[in-house]
């Protein structure tokens, strides 16, 4: 019977020391091991023998990114408001023995570190500039706790401003604000609407009247120019006529008298056009001067029958 209890023992001590010498490491994680109170090693993912009561696991590191979602904290503002801002970040292990050998707690580490950075870095900042900077701040924020987590092992990945909540009374003035603004950019635009509207009319009156006076001055241009191609035509016509006439008497070799009578008769019917001006030829004087010896001969004969009665 004790000896029963013995190998009950024997196989219970066995299995204890099994299990503590054989460790699992998870994807993802890395064990710190320690023996005999110093650093011994650091294991990676799978299945490990270390040596029982000599080693030991000091801590298990999980090298995933992780978020920390930090609680509202109060800010004044450099033009002396205060706000509030939620913040969140995303970091990782990089050097798990760092992250437990340096810094006793990481994560309360980081947060502590995290406030204090986001106080210097909004401090310095007007409300304006903390409302409209935000890709700004984020950018100097993770640099800042990436430079002084780098101690510890820590890669500071992202932190991102979630929200900056203004007093009431500030919020409210800001709204008021806003709606001017808005309002101001309204009427803007109309007076601008307003103003474009009124030069296009005036640019197309202006072209209109333009294109009218062209149109008219074209008209009239054309109109002079069939006029006077007319009178060109009319006097042409008039002159060959003159001509074909004359040339017709001169062929039944006339005497100067009767030339002279048909040339006044020709000029008589030319006075009755619309021309209000005659031009005669050089040759008409000498023609004119025949109708003084035809006026000569008539006076002859009315003297000769005068006597005879």
């Amino acid at each position: 019977m004790l000896m029963y209890i013995l190998y009950v023992i024997l196989i219970a001590f066995v299995i204890s020391v099994a299990s503590k010498s054989v460790i699992i490491v998870h994807q993802a994680t890395a064990a710190i091991i320690e023996r005999l109170g110093q650093f011994s090693r650091v294991l990676t993912p799978g299945l490990h023998v270390i040596i029982p009561f000599f080693e030991n696991v000091k801590k298990i590191v999980d090298l995933r990114e992780q978020v920390w979602d930090y609680p509202s904290q109060e800010i004044i503002t450099k033009d002396n408001v205060v706000v509030k801002i939620d913040n969140v970040m995303y970091y990782m292990v990089i050097d798990p023995v760092k992250a437990v050998y340096e810094v006793q707690d990481v994560d309360q580490a980081i947060l502590k570190l995290t406030q204090t950075a986001i106080r210097n870095v909004c401090g310095n900042l007007t409300l304006d500039e903390l409302l409209t900077s935000r890709e700004k701040i984020n950018e100097t924020l993770r640099h800042d706790l990436d430079v002084a987590t780098d101690p510890w092992g820590i890669k500071v990945s992202r932190v991102e401003i979630k929200s900056i909540m203004p007093p009431p009374e500030i919020q409210e003035a800001m709204t008021k604000q806003m709606k001017a603004e808005r309002d101001k950019r309204a009427t803007i635009l109309e007076a601008e609407g307003v103003k474009q509207a009124a030069i296009l009319k005036a640019e197309g009156e202006r072209q209109a009247k333009i294109l009218s006076a062209e149109g008219e001055k074209q008209a009239q241009i054309l109109k002079a120019e069939g006029e006077a191609q007319a009178i060109v035509t009319v006097a042409k016509a008039r002159g060959e006529a003159v001509e074909v006439y004359f040339t017709g008497i001169h062929k039944g070799n006339p005497t100067k008298d009767i030339i002279a009578i048909n040339y006044l008769d020709t000029l008589m019917k030319i006075a009755d056009g619309k021309s209000t001006k005659i031009f005669l030829p050089y040759e008409s004087s000498a023609l004119l001067g025949s109708l003084g010896t035809i006026k000569e001969i008539f006076k002859e004969e009315n003297d000769n029958k005068e006597l005879g009665k």
